[in-house]
């Protein structure tokens, strides 16, 4: 069952006064584990709050939504800053932002109200829901020129450049029922453009009801729907995309659902990843260990290098995997006599086995390990990254210097005479020359796959 978050409803609603109950409990069934209730007005805001006081799964936001910029006065801001600190459980600034669709405010008041909320927002230390309707621009320019850096722009409707533009703002993007529309190609374009890391999902409930219930109300346990075509999209299953969006909840609106504990074994689609040592024989500049330990949910910080008793106690007994993978955050053959111990456990089992590796492990031992591998592993990924040394030494900071790059071109070639399959891979880092790469692996004989570099995972 996925844990979910729907960061986006408006739950108090009249359309939801007959079965109120009954909706948050198909939410749970669903795997929605807790819901952003979040206000328009103050009316509205009052009663978020309300309602997460009431709830355990229900948190607020309050705000004012442009369409109600024109009457905003000096007490609104005070009326909202207050409920922002009455509890715990308000934990954004929201609705705010700018709706140059309907106008039903003049657009020079809907931007002054915008930057005062962000004002508050900041004030409060809070992130600020941010609702932007045919403002795109007027949007990006007011969050560069305040200085906000911390936020969601809400039911995200702009093209992947503005999505690319807000992520390295620090924004999230969040996601809503229109992706499974069959027209909204452009929002599907956006999600696999992005980072998942960067996404949050939701409903916007009772609006943008996703397929196949488009003409009903929407409601909290459809944002699984959102959810379930965004996994479609990337590659990711529905628990991947639930992990990954609530542990962004959880970043954006301490909302700590979120599983923090250190994961030896973890599941990644249908494979089974080993996270069996930190250390590393290369420091590469693109490595996103040096900002965060966590690879699609999952925190890969270690405490202590687990033994081989620990490493198949984390495995256990997993069902319905493709294949198991050595790849932590870290070189796993630092760690060759424990990988041959697991991998040759595993293979009695009749498990698929992977190493995901640098290729320095020749170099590092100071002799050809790659025959001590035999009929344990069935394929080995290798970062090739680079087409030539230079570039590889700039990139990789291989401490073998010029030697570290023709050592993972050694590696390659003579992996494709012990192991089934050899793929190199390269990272899409500005710069680099892929297709270079891809002809260089290919002369070494091996396969050749492109990472994306703004994915890890």
């Amino acid at each position: 069952m996925p844990v979910l978050i729907d960061s986006h409803a408006h739950i108090y609603y009249r359309d939801y006064v007959g079965d109120f109950e009954d909706m948050l409990k198909r939410a749970e069934d669903a795997g929605v584990a807790a819901i952003l209730v979040v206000g328009t007005d103050i009316e509205s805001s009052r009663e978020s709050v309300e309602l997460a006081e009431k709830y355990p799964q229900l948190y607020a936001a309050v705000g004012v939504h442009p369409h109600d910029a024109g009457r905003v006065s000096d007490a609104c801001y005070d009326v909202i800053s207050s409920l922002a600190v009455s509890t715990p459980k308000v934990v954004a600034i929201g609705e705010i932002g700018l709706d140059f669709y309907r106008d039903r405010s003049p657009r020079a008041a809907q931007e002054i109200v915008f930057r005062r909320f962000l004002q508050v927002a900041a004030e409060l230390n809070k992130p600020a829901i941010i609702h932007d309707r045919d403002a795109h621009d007027r949007v990006m320019t007011i969050l560069r020129e305040e200085a906000v850096r911390k936020g969601v722009l809400h039911c995200f409707s702009g093209d992947t450049a503005m999505a690319l533009e807000a992520a390295a703002l620090g924004f999230y993007i969040s996601i809503p029922g229109t992706v499974t529309y069959p027209g909204n190609q452009g929002l599907r374009d956006v999600v696999q453009a992005v980072s998942i890391d960067h996404m949050l999902v939701e409903t916007d409930c009772p609006y943008l009801t996703p397929v196949p219930h488009r003409g009903k109300r929407n409601e909290p346990s459809y944002v699984r729907l959102a959810a379930e075509k965004v996994a479609e999209v990337k590659g990711l299953t529905l628990e991947d995309v639930g992990r990954v969006t609530s542990k962004n909840a959880s970043d954006l609106f301490g909302i700590n659902l979120w599983d923090q504990s250190t994961k030896i074994a973890y599941n990644i689609r249908n494979s089974l990843y080993l996270n069996i040592t930190n250390r590393c024989s290369n420091r590469c500049t693109f490595c996103p260990k040096f900002d965060d330990f966590t690879v699609k949910g999952h925190n890969l910080m270690l405490n202590s290098e687990p033994t081989f008793e620990e490493v198949m106690a984390a495995i256990g007994q997993p069902a319905e995997i493709d294949e198991v993978v050595f790849c932590g955050y870290g070189e796993p053959l630092i760690r060759l006599d424990l990988v041959k111990q697991v991998a040759s456990a595993l293979k009695q089992r009749g498990y698929c086995i992977r190493i995901n590796t640098d290729g320095q492990a020749n170099q590092l031992y100071g002799h050809n390990i790659l025959p001590e591998l035999a009929g344990l592993i069935d394929s080995i990924s290798v970062s090739l990254n680079a087409p030539d040394a230079a570039t590889y030494c700039r990139l990789c900071n291989t401490p073998f210097g010029e030697a570290g790059f023709e050592s993972v071109c050694d590696f390659i070639r003579t992996a494709t005479k012990t192991i089934p399959q050899v793929v190199a891979t390269a990272v899409t880092i500005p710069g680099v020359d892929i297709e270079a790469c891809r002809n260089l692996a290919e002369l070494l004989g091996a396969e050749f796959r492109v990472r994306e570099y703004t994915e890890v995972g």
